[in-house]
């Protein structure tokens, strides 16, 4: 196995939901072996670990109710502070996020080294979601236009079950999409000038489309000696 290579890499990934930022953020934890940060995971830890701002994420959860922006950095500067590469994948949202980060980036002398942008239209992303069927049991999954298994509903390789994910039904995707255009893709134009900012196109080959992260992360980040 290859030796796991060095950089300062500070990246936040940008995309709609099914545009790969997830699979591309473990090529690069894998490569780099730096660290994929979401506000997800950051508050389940702190809930789960009861810390003080678990507490209070908790109570805004259990009431249907978003976590506010200040709990949510206050939790990101905890798990940054010490750390001289991440990658933030799903935060900031939204442009308020996204000025709250830099502030707190700039506090802790860790400027972003990077912004990459997974880009793909409404459509193609709609079927990829909506066509998504997963075993439950091994998370293998399929796609019933793309990958389809060779009996619908029956996985090829242990002929158990293929379900659709709750959040893959075309009435959530719609809402997911439609969240994303009216609160994320704002960021666009606030990360645009952004001198490292990358556009890069989600819908190519896997292939394509980790040579071009290779490529945009080449340009922005420094090797570590």
């Amino acid at each position: 196995m290859s030796a796991v290579e060095t950089r300062t890499m500070r990246l936040v990934l940008l995309g709609p939901p099914g545009a790969g930022k997830g699979t591309q953020a473990k090529v690069l934890e894998e490569r780099f072996g730096v660290r994929q940060i979401s506000t997800g995971d950051i508050l389940r830890a702190n809930v789960a670990q009861g810390t003080a701002l678990g507490a209070q994420a908790k109570a805004f959860m259990e009431s249907g109710k978003l976590v506010t922006d200040d709990i949510i950095i206050a939790m990101m500067e905890n798990e940054l502070a010490g750390k001289d590469s991440f990658l933030l994948d799903g935060f900031p949202r939204t442009v308020a996020q996204a000025q709250a980060l830099g502030t707190l980036l700039e506090r802790l002398h860790l400027p972003l080294t990077g912004v990459l942008l997974f880009d793909a239209d409404r459509d193609t992303l709609f079927k990829r979601l909506t066509g998504r069927w997963t075993n439950a049991r091994t998370g293998r999954s399929y796609h019933a236009e793309f990958n389809p298994p060779k009996v619908a509903g029956i996985d090829d390789v242990d002929g158990g079950p293929l379900v659709q994910r709750p959040d893959d039904t075309a009435e959530v995707v719609a809402k997911r999409l439609d969240t994303y255009e009216r609160e994320t893709a704002p960021l666009i134009a606030y990360y645009g000038s952004h001198a490292t900012f990358s556009r890069i196109d989600a819908l190519a080959p896997i292939a394509t489309v980790s040579a071009a992260v290779n490529r945009a992360v080449a340009q922005s980040g420094t090797v570590l000696p």
